[in-house]
């Protein structure tokens, strides 16, 4: 293991609070303090024994201070993270990295100007749901995949906090969309030819407070991003598509199953009796055809993460999140807003 690296967090709020858990636990990291605009959260955080800088120029201006992780609202990580990169201080952003590609650039400009890291806190690549759909897909198990759903629902609205405001870049294309997409971009490798979206405002006429988006690839592979928070039903997290089978991953807990087709059948569907009719089309498979499946399992560990920023730092790794995956999402974002303001298809 190389040097241990110091990492400080600017912003204490849910997710600043989570990642000085994660920095806690792994031993290649080393919290070094924290700074927040509000006095009450500094407080909170000398409370449990950890450093809280007076001020951002404080922390900045501490040696020990390898990188510098911001949890802040959307619309505030550009200049924070410029400043920080002005410092001499390697920067993770959470996500999104920021509001459009004109300032992403910005911040790129910045980092190799001073010739230091700028990465992004992707961390739904860690999360085992889609670890698991990505497994099945690389396996072949379904046979030619040709469509697939990557949905989040829930029942609460938005929360209410700078979250349902355009001015510090809330809304859910930025919020979760931007997990989506990240996780649509590693999956498939590669941007899709098209898309087509739509956004909805049930409870909030300020920012989308839901999405839909249908994205199209080369091979004619659909890829559905949805993003619900009025739902209370929800949809399957996955669900997926392919010649000889299906597979749906239904939440988190990566409950779910697999079928696939093992034989043809070797006589005609026999019909069966709806409401007001019979149907051929839709007669169930004869159990002998086909054999359901668990889920794999695919076990993964979020601290990688912050272990791929300290060998980063060391010299001993590239970042794991790059500008041009960056790039992209921004492009597919962008793109999204754009179809949706146009109803159009938008061809990349």
């Amino acid at each position: 293991m190389g040097r241990v690296v110091g990492i400080a967090v600017v912003g204490y709020g849910g997710m600043g609070t989570w990642h000085t858990h994660r920095i806690a636990e792994i031993p290649e990291v080393c919290l070094k303090g924290v700074y927040d605009i509000k006095p009450e959260r500094n407080e909170a955080a000398r409370s449990l024994g950890i450093r809280a800088y007076g001020s951002l120029e404080e922390l900045l201006a501490d040696p020990e201070v390898d990188v510098v992780t911001i949890a802040i609202p959307n619309d505030a990580h550009k200049a924070v993270a410029i400043q920080a990169m002005e410092a001499g201080k390697n920067v993770i952003s959470e996500k999104p990295v920021t509001l459009c590609t004109a300032d992403l650039e910005e911040m790129i400009a910045a980092a190799k100007r001073n010739g230091i890291i700028f990465t992004v806190h992707q961390n739904r690549r860690w999360d085992e749901d889609y670890r698991i759909v990505r497994r099945i897909i690389a396996e072949g198990t379904l046979g030619r995949v040709f469509r697939i759903s990557s949905r989040v629902h829930g029942s609460r609205g938005i929360p209410g906090d700078w979250r349902n405001t355009k001015e510090h870049g809330g809304g859910m294309v930025l919020d979760w969309g931007v997990h989506l997409l990240d996780q649509m971009n590693m999956m498939m490798g590669r941007m899709p030819v098209s898309v087509y979206a739509r956004l909805s405002n049930v409870t909030n006429e300020e920012v989308d407070d839901g999405f839909i988006a249908e994205f199209v690839y080369d091979d004619g592979t659909d890829f559905i991003v949805e993003v619900g928070t009025s739902n209370f039903i929800n949809l399957p997290r996955w669900y997926v598509e392919g010649l000889n089978g299906t597979a749906e991953v239904m939440d988190f807990a990566c409950n779910g199953k697999i079928v696939i087709a093992v034989e043809d059948e070797k006589h005609d569907a026999v019909p069966i009796i709806t409401a007001a009719g019979l149907t051929k089309t839709m007669a169930p498979r004869t159990p002998e055809t086909i054999r359901e499946l668990p889920l794999p399992r695919v076990p993964s560990d979020i601290h990688d993460y912050y272990r791929n920023i300290a060998a980063s730092v060391n010299g001993e790794a590239e970042p794991i999140v790059t500008h041009d995956q960056q790039r992209q999402l921004m492009r597919l974002m962008e793109a999204i807003f754009k179809s949706a303001e146009g109803n159009k298809v938008i061809y990349f």
